[in-house]
C-alpha cells in the first residue's frame, strides 16, 4: 500500500542524515513515496520564509511528516520553527522514547522509559513575554487548561495500554504552582480512574530528576506539562547515550512530525560523519503510526544488531564509519 509523506530535509547535517534514513526505507520497499518540502534556514535563503505555505499545505494533505533538525535564523520570524508547526497543526503529544543500546557509552542499561509530553501550551511556548521599558523585569504567562492536560493524560494511558506497560508516573510541581501544575495534576487523577489496569504514580518534577538519575528502572511511561518535559526528555535521552539517539514524535488529531530531537551541528555538517540513529528511530516512530508496527519493530532490530556488531559505526559511537556507511550496514541487515 503506497503512503506520500512530507520530508522535510533540514539544515546543518540534516540533509546527510535525511538522505541515510530515506535510503534505508527504500531498501526496505515499504511502497513510501516522499514530497520534499523545505523549513528552516534553507527555506528563509530560498523564499525569505521560514515555513512557506507550500510546506504547511504539504503536512496538511500528507498528515505526516519526517523532519531533520531546523536552523530559526538569529533575529528572524519565529522563536522557534518547531513551536511553531506544534501550534499550527495542534501537535499536543510528544512522545520520546529513551532506550538502551548496545556498545554506547550510556552509564545505564536496561532503560525503556517513554516521556509524553503536553506540547501546546504551559511555560513554554513563551505566550505573554515581555520586558520592562527599564531592562530590568521581564515577565511571562503560563497557561493550562484543563482540556490540554485532560488530552495529554489519557493520550499517555492509552499508550501505555497499546504497549503492554504498566505504570504512568505523572510528573508536576503542584506543591508550588498550585494553580497550573495543580490543575494538571487534578485532572490527571481523574483520568488515571478510567484505567484501573495501569498503575498510576504521582511525583514532584525536582524528585522525578534525582529519581531518573539514581533509579531509573522505576519508570515506565511519564506523562508531563510542555517545559518539564522538555527538560526530562533530554535527561532520559542522557542516560541511553545522548541525543544521537534520541527520537521524536508530534503527535495530533489532523497530522504528526516525526523527527531526530537533536540540533543542526553546522560544526560536523557535510563531513559526512553525523550518526543517523535519532533520525531512523523517528522513522521507527512514523512506521508505528502509519499502523506498521512490524516494520517498525524490523528497522529497530536492524539498527541493534548492527551496533552489537560494531558495524560501520560513525564516530560519536566509537567507529571510523560514515553516516552512508553506517546506513548501508543497517539496511544490509535488513535485507538479510
Amino acid at each position: 500500500m503506497s503512503q506520500t509523506i512530507a520530508v522535510i530535509r533540514g539544515d546543518g547535517i540534516g540533509p546527510e542524515i535525511m538522505d541515510a534514513t530515506l535510503e534505508v526505507l527504500d531498501r526496505m520497499k515499504l511502497g513510501l513515496q516522499y514530497e520534499f518540502v523545505e523549513a528552516g534556514l534553507r527555506a528563509f535563503e530560498a523564499t525569505g520564509e521560514l515555513l512557506p505555505e507550500k510546506t504547511l499545505e504539504a503536512i496538511r494533505r500528507h498528515r505526516v511528516a519526517l523532519k531533520s533538525p531546523l536552523t530559526t535564523p538569529v533575529g528572524e520570524g519565529f522563536s522557534s520553527i518547531n513551536v511553531e508547526l506544534r501550534k499550527r497543526f495542534d501537535l499536543y503529544a510528544n512522545v520520546r522514547p529513551a532506550i538502551s543500546f548496545p556498545n554506547t557509552q550510556a552509564r545505564y542499561s536496561g532503560i525503556d522509559i517513554i516521556t509524553v509530553r503536553e506540547n501546546t501550551e504551559g511555560a513554554y511556548v513563551g505566550e505573554g513575554q515581555s520586558l520592562s521599558e527599564d531592562g530590568e523585569v521581564a515577565t511571562l504567562t503560563q497557561r493550562v487548561t484543563r482540556r490540554g492536560s485532560e488530552r495529554i493524560v489519557r493520550f499517555a494511558f492509552d499508550l501505555a495500554r497499546q504497549q503492554g506497560r504498566r505504570k504512568v508516573t505523572v510528573v508536576h510541581k503542584a506543591n508550588i504552582l498550585k494553580s497550573t501544575s495543580g490543575l494538571f495534576l487534578r485532572t490527571a487523577r481523574l483520568v488515571a480512574a478510567d484505567y484501573p489496569d495501569i498503575q498510576c504514580n504521582e511525583m514532584i518534577v525536582d524528585n522525578t530528576c534525582m529519581q531518573l538519575v539514581m533509579r531509573p528502572e522505576q519508570f515506565d511511561v511519564i506523562v508531563t506539562t510542555n517545559l518539564f518535559g522538555d527538560i526530562i526528555s533530554d535527561l532520559c535521552a542522557g542516560l541511553v547515550g545522548g541525543l544521537g539517539l534520541a527520537p521524536g514524535a508530534n503527535i495530533g488529531r489532523d497530522a504528526a512530525i516525526f523527527e531526530a530531537v537533536h540540533g543542526s551541528a553546522p560544526d560536523i555538517a557535510g563531513k559526512g560523519i553525523a550518526n543517523p540513529c535519532a533520525l531512523l528511530l523517528g522513522a521507527a516512530q512514523m512506521l508505528g503510526h502509519l499502523g506498521r508496527e512490524e516494520d517498525a519493530r524490523r528497522l529497530r532490530r536492524a539498527i541493534v544488531s548492527t551496533m552489537e556488531a560494531r558495524d560501520r559505526l560513525t564516530p560519536d559511537l566509537g567507529g571510523t564509519g560514515t553516516t552512508r556507511s553506517f546506513a548501508e550496514a543497517i539496511a544490509e541487515r535488513l535485507e538479510g
